[in-house]
């Protein structure tokens, strides 16, 4: 696993201080383990190991809805791949669209979590430039949603519960994505989704974003990693509309109230996942033991559901996101 330090982020600074105090007086206990007493070293690094826990814990419970944006982006966060290797027993990779081509933004597949069968989608961002290249930053093509509905019309036929990993800043929103029907192929899968027999349990792991997050993100529960994001635009995308300049983009995270507190407030989602202290770029097998209890949940309170019964609650589901507020004629003056 790649090391957190490869990337600061600025409110991290304290941390990484601390950090590097840490393997400093580490390496020092090393070099005189067998030359002389270490006593007052190690109680010395066990108290240090304490307040470097404190002070995370205490930085990241501040963290404003900007700040959160920029952990889910994270060079170093686990990624649907990540999590294949972590989660399940098996993957077979399932590739193509049966029409276009593979596209590496969205990972299909059969799994196997414990005792469950499952059918797996997520978007994959990529780790070094190439990758990222190759998977266009996550954004997926056409290709991408339309291999994604094509397997989950898979998990149906077999009776499989579908797993969604949703990790994008959106759809590719490219003329070639375009004239293939991004548009099209996005409002398919979300009322294909909607009528699929089978359990769907989605979750957002980074970056939720707009349409393209919304293309896997039908089911019957919707959970997020505590320091993601979930929103119809990205913070510099409604920076750029609002006030004109991306440079705007923490004003606009604030006012889009796109974080997963946020979000369990409004009935959005339905549970939000903690992270390891620090981020789940810290700690990526502790990340992955806290989404498998979450999906291992869900999964055994949804496989007895009977698919009326399925289809009905996930209609009522989203029936019930939003609120508003009729106001009546005003009433005549007095005369």
């Amino acid at each position: 696993m790649p090391s957190a330090s490869e990337q600061r982020l600025a409110f991290e600074a304290p941390i990484h201080e601390m950090e590097l105090r840490l393997s400093d007086m580490e390496s020092q206990y090393a070099r005189n383990r067998t030359s002389g007493d270490t006593t007052k070293i190690a109680e010395q690094i066990r108290r240090l190991r304490r307040e470097l826990a404190a002070l995370k814990r205490e930085i990241y419970s501040q963290l404003d809805p900007w700040q959160i944006v920029q952990v889910s982006r994270h060079q170093n966060r686990p990624q649907s791949r990540d999590y294949i290797e972590l989660l399940f027993e098996q993957f077979v990779e399932l590739h193509g669209d049966r029409a276009v081509g593979d596209d590496q933004a969205i990972v299909t597949g059969l799994a196997h979590l414990d005792e469950h069968k499952i059918m797996f989608v997520g978007h994959q961002k990529g780790k070094d430039l190439v990758e990222r290249r190759a998977c266009n930053f996550g954004c997926a093509h056409p290709e991408g949603y339309r291999k994604a509905l094509a397997k989950m019309r898979l998990a149906e036929k077999f009776g499989l519960p579908i797993v969604a990993f949703i990790d994008t800043p959106g759809a590719y929103p490219g003329i070639t994505a375009e004239e293939r029907g991004q548009a099209a192929i996005i409002a398919e899968n979300l009322m294909a989704m909607s009528r699929i027999r089978t359990p769907i349990i989605a979750l957002v792991i980074g970056e939720g974003g707009s349409g393209g997050a919304l293309g896997i993100g039908i089911g019957d529960r919707l959970g997020m990693l505590e320091f993601s994001y979930y929103s119809v635009i990205s913070p510099e995308g409604c920076a750029s509309i609002l006030w004109k300049g991306s440079e705007h983009a923490p004003k606009a995270a604030a006012a889009l109230k796109m974080t997963s507190r946020d979000l369990l407030r409004f009935g959005i989602i339905d549970e939000v996942i903690p992270e390891p202290l620090g981020g789940a770029h810290r700690d990526h097998h502790e990340a992955a033991a806290n989404i498998k209890s979450f999906l291992l949940h869900g999964l055994r309170q949804l496989k007895d559901v009977e698919p009326d019964v399925l289809l009905d609650r996930r209609y009522e589901k989203f029936r019930h996101i939003g609120a508003h507020v009729e106001v009546g004629e005003p009433a005549p003056a007095a005369s």
